[in-house]
């Protein structure tokens, strides 16, 4: 569901920039419980300050959220130890409040719909 999101700065999916994986030696990830209706993605950012962590982060969080039946709760955080605001984004990514509120920024909103998008 995830491997085509679009980078916001380069023409290269989150895939092909290596920001997301399908396997990863330490943290298996997506990790998903069907039983449990959870499922959590790490992704590393393609530079330790890497200004569109956030940005990134919603993206995947999104796709997930429209993708997915709504029993599943949908964690996405940055794989530790790969960027500086590791904690600051996280937090970010895990309030429901922000989250909503960024989706309502009509601007924000276009941004990620075009991550979202079919390169043409």
């Amino acid at each position: 569901l995830i491997r085509s999101i679009n980078d916001p700065e380069h023409p290269l999916t989150l895939e092909e920039l290596n920001v997301v994986e399908q396997v990863r030696r330490r943290a298996p990830c997506p990790q998903v419980s069907d039983a449990e209706s959870t499922v959590a993605v790490a992704f590393t950012p393609t530079i330790p300050h890497c200004s569109m962590a956030t940005l990134i982060g919603l993206s995947i969080k999104v796709k997930l959220i429209r993708s997915l039946p709504e029993r599943f709760k949908v964690d996405v955080h940055i794989t530790p130890g790969t960027h500086v605001s590791e904690h600051a984004v996280n937090k970010q990514l895990a309030d429901k409040e922000r989250v909503a509120a960024a989706l309502e920024n009509s601007h924000l909103l276009e941004v990620v719909n075009q991550c979202l998008s079919a390169r043409s």
